[in-house]
């Protein structure tokens, strides 16, 4: 759904309920605003695409009734917001009336106190009264401003309930109470709800239909005393969202979905007379009911400075937003859609009033907006160019100029009716119109502060850290007398190929739909290599269903790849065509609803069984032992933890509360023992590290174990599925790996390491990312899963929980998994050549990781001016970077475990001990 497809679902993308409520004595201004609205409004004048009906539109009816029944004083506005579409930082936008800052996103779980000038500090410094209730993000960006405050946790998304009846408990009583100028009420149910359980869900549903009840008592209420002299005789209703969200509930990007929301306004006086229809911008439609009703439209950044219009305080000074007809004028009591009739002079008079106050509006408005151009230009290093002030100075010079021959006008038609004064002031109103457009539009294009020098010194320091990669990986090989020659060749054929596709792949990032595509084009790119080692096996006559197998897997990951780009995006291919029929499957076998619950405890038990048959082994013994069975408890615990919380199951003998909390928090502790235990053996362990091949298999499959049931619980009923296919796909790599190893030996150095499993290795990683349904936005992040066995909000916890779920398969699990690669090559190698190829594995995989990050700041750099440089672009810049960031901090932690302690052993035993 686009910017310009169907009212229809006219904005199925509402999250947040808000409620903002303003009063004056003069004017009386009552804003609630509201959010999370689904609404179905069919109008074949605003779209070709037809409306199809989902079970969360048209639930809030009320605001449909309202918009249709008085045309005159209520109105629909589609709200556009600019990304990113965080909560925290719409809040800032909306109240600041500036463009979003993109770190404010790093800010979401802890939010300083907004420092710049702002609509709710302007209301407080002007004596208004503010009362708050609702989420405590409002207590966090303005700590000291309100009167009282009503705030509860926002951060815990599995909780639908408790910010919004706190929200209910306190908005009606504070209806009729007078202690207040401005109250504010922000409700989170559905913003939750599209988190943890998506848009079609039934608590998604329940919730907007709560919020319909909410909004009749509330309009009930401003009703009932909206008469003359009554406590909302002057009153104004707003019911807005802060940000939009994708059909999957999730936002944060810049997708028409994420930055679409809708802000219903009511005035319950009724207004005089109509704005003319060339100040009018709003299209006509029809409801479900086939009654009129018209849509406008305005900005985001428009409304601290209409608000404050309306109220009559000062702009917020950095705001670059205008005043928006619409909004003002039926704010104002002026705005009526049955046409205007201006042949009584009288209402020539009237009208002509109202042209000159938004004029008056405009000109403070223009005014305000060129002072803080001019101190933001003089006090910023960077700031506008030269070339671009001088535009906007003659573009406010000219509307400057012409508002001086107005002013004239005004005065020597004061007491008569003149036909020039209205097209004067017209002619006004769109010069100040033209000058803040074109400063918004100037602003949105290169308002962003990019040090050159910087950005060329990081790129440049990413360069020679790729350079110090490779003199590494080359000083290690002639340490002991290594080289990836083949034969007499000079150069591998694993080596170009593996080059060629971290070449392909690092390139693709500078085309942004290939960024969009990024799982796709790392699939393709394993199958590649794939098909590549496929041939090799033909021609060897060996293996050959290993490489068949690893292509499987690879179009195994290629569907659930697609299945989680629907999340990402309502216009995958995948949404439009296989939703229909798997619903339909669903409902005619329900049996796949019983295969779907016990799929994942049948895929835990058959891992927790080849934990067993390794354990078996002879080389499992003492601490090790007891790790695995460590590791097939936490399997079972997590079976059962499903099975509680799953309406198939029914566990009489597990209460609820127990298997909610109880069970996640004992598998942390369990996981946490183990990396402990692990830490301790490692500093007090007499033997002498990597004895052999053998010692290295057992040290990586204990770490893999303890880490794995965190992981896997994080990662929901999924996780089983994809550690499962870890494991097939790592298996395929390394016997692939081993066969061609074994076929160097006769030709070449028995030393060398191939780089293409490596690659291979790097790109599975990158595939499991993508499989496991993120990708590299914010909307992309599994907030539910920092809250898995906890529903109180700790910053430092829910951080490192979040990043194990998003980071445990693509990054953290392969690291630690990386010696299988060299501990299956030759099982009766000498240690030191054992570290010799860790060390080179190590370093060719953090090379990789490195070339990929270093091409995403060469394309940010390029596009640093592009459209989708904050929805695109810089999300996936910081996403790479922390990935290389946990990548090198892995790596080192990996190092220390594996061969810590081999390198004084190598030093003093370097004989070649078979």
């Amino acid at each position: 759904m686009g910017a310009d497809t169907a009212i229809a679902p006219i904005f199925p993308n509402l999250l947040a309920f808000l409620l903002l409520l303003l009063r004056r004595r003069l004017l009386l201004l009552t804003l609630p605003v509201v959010g999370p609205s689904r609404l179905l409004i069919a109008s074949s004048s605003l779209s070709s695409t037809p409306s199809v009906s989902k079970p969360w539109m048209d639930k809030l009816r009320v605001i449909q009734k309202l918009a249709s029944e008085r045309g005159s004083s209520a109105r629909i506005f589609k709200a556009i917001a600019d990304p990113p579409t965080t909560s925290l930082q719409r809040l800032k936008g909306l109240t600041t009336g500036g463009l979003p800052t993109f770190i404010d996103v790093g800010n979401s779980f802890g939010a300083p106190a907004i420092v710049e000038d702002n609509f709710i500090h302007q209301l407080v410094q002007n004596g208004k009264r503010v009362v708050m209730m609702g989420d405590d993000t409002w207590t966090q960006l303005f700590p000291n401003h309100f009167k009282k405050s009503y705030p509860y946790p926002s951060f815990n998304v599995k909780d639908l309930h408790t910010v919004d009846n706190g929200c209910i408990d306190h908005l009606l009583p504070t209806l009729y109470q007078e202690d207040w100028d401005v109250l504010i009420a922000h409700f989170l149910g559905v913003d939750h709800a599209g988190h943890i359980f998506g848009v079609d869900s039934s608590p998604m549903i329940e919730k907007l239909e709560q919020y319909n009840l909410v909004l009749e008592k509330v309009i009930e209420v401003l009703e009932s005393q909206s008469g003359p002299g009554g406590l909302h005789e002057n009153t104004l209703l707003l019911v807005m969202g802060d940000h939009g969200q994708t059909l999957h509930g999730d936002h944060g990007g810049g997708s028409p979905e994420e930055v679409e929301t809708s802000i219903f306004a009511m005035n319950f006086k009724k207004p005089p007379f109509s704005i003319p229809p060339e100040f009018d911008t709003s299209s006509g439609g029809h409801n479900l009911d086939g009654k009129k009703m018209y849509i406008s439209s305005i900005q985001q950044l428009d409304f601290a400075v209409t608000l404050s219009a309306l109220v009559g305080i000062p702009f917020p000074f950095g705001s670059i937003g205008r005043v928006n007809t619409d909004l003002y004028a039926l704010g104002s009591g002026t705005l009526n859609s049955e046409g205007t009739n201006l042949e009584k002079c009288q209402n020539q008079s009237e009208l002509e009033q109202w042209k000159q106050n938004y004029v008056n509006v405009l000109c403070i408005n223009s005014w305000q907006v060129k002072r803080y151009i001019d101190v933001y230009s003089a006090s910023s290093l960077i700031g506008f160019s030269h070339e671009d002030l001088l535009q906007i100075a003659d573009v406010y010079a000219q509307a400057d100029k012409s508002w001086s021959n107005t002013t004239k006008k005004l005065f020597l038609h004061q007491n008569e009716c003149s036909d020039s004064l209205l097209p004067a002031l017209k002619m006004q109103i769109d010069l100040y119109v033209n000058f803040l457009t074109s400063v918004a539009e100037l602003a949105r294009s290169k308002w962003t502060e990019f040090n050159l020098k910087m950005m060329g010194t990081g790129f440049g320091i990413m360069l020679v850290s790729l350079l110090i990669h490779l003199l590494s990986i080359k000083w290690v090989a002639k340490q002991y007398g290594a080289s990836f020659t083949c034969g007499d060749s000079g150069i591998s054929l694993g080596l170009i190929v593996a080059c060629f596709v971290v070449v392909i792949r690092a390139s693709s990032f500078l085309s942004n739909s290939y960024i969009l595509e990024e799982g796709k084009v790392a699939n393709f790119l394993l199958a590649t290599t794939g098909i590549f080692k496929l041939r090799y096996t033909i021609l060897r006559k060996k293996m050959l269903l290993e490489a068949v197998v690893f292509l499987l897997l690879i179009t195994f990951c290629r569907f659930t790849i697609e299945i989680g780009l629907s999340k990402q995006a309502v216009t995958s291919q995948f949404l439009n065509a296989y939703p229909s029929w798997i619903m339909s499957i669903v409902s005619q076998f329900p049996a796949w609803m019983y295969i779907a619950e016990v799929v994942p405890i049948l895929v835990l038990i058959l891992l927790s069984y080849l934990l067993y048959k390794t354990i078996s082994s002879s080389y499992f013994v003492g601490i090790w032992k007891y790790m695995i069975m460590g590791t097939i408890l936490s399997y079972m615990l997590i079976a059962v933890h499903w099975a509680s919380e799953s309406g198939t199951w029914s566990l009489a003998l597990v209460s609820y509360g127990i298997s909610r909390n109880c069970i996640p928090r004992m598998i942390y502790g369990i996981g946490l023992g183990q990396v402990s235990l692990l830490a301790f053996s490692q500093l007090f362990n007499k033997d002498k590290g990597l004895d052999h091949s053998k010692s290295l298999v057992v040290k990586t499959v204990g770490m893999l174990s303890a880490l794995s049931s965190v992981v896997i619980l994080l990662l929901g009923k999924q996780g089983p599925l994809v550690a499962l296919a870890s494991i097939i796909g790592g298996c395929c790599i390394m016997s692939l790996g081993n066969m061609e190893h074994e076929a160097k030996d006769s030709m070449s150095d028995p030393l060398a390491v191939d780089p293409l499993p490596v690659t291979q290795w790097n790109f599975l990683a990158a595939c499991m990312f993508f499989c496991t349904g993120h990708w590299c936005a914010f909307d992309g992040l599994r907030y539910g899963a920092a809250f898995i066995g906890f529903d109180e909000f700790i910053l430092i916890r829910q951080a490192i929980l979040l990043t194990i779920d998003t980071f445990g398969f693509s990054h953290i699990l392969p690291i630690f998994a990386l010696p299988f690669l060299v501990a299956r090559q030759n099982m009766l190698s000498q240690k030191q050549f054992i570290l010799m190829r860790l060390s080179q594995v190590y370093l060719m995989y953090g090379l990789i990781t490195a070339t990929t990050v270093t091409v995403t700041m060469l394309c940010v750099t390029i596009h640093r001016r592009h459209l989708m440089v904050w929805g695109l672009f810089a999300p996936k810049f910081v996403f790479d970077v922390v990935g290389l960031i946990l990548t090198d901090v892995l790596i080192c932690l990996a190092s220390l475990f594996y061969f810590g302690r081999v390198e004084k052993d190598v030093q003093q035993n370097p004989s070649t001990e078979k």
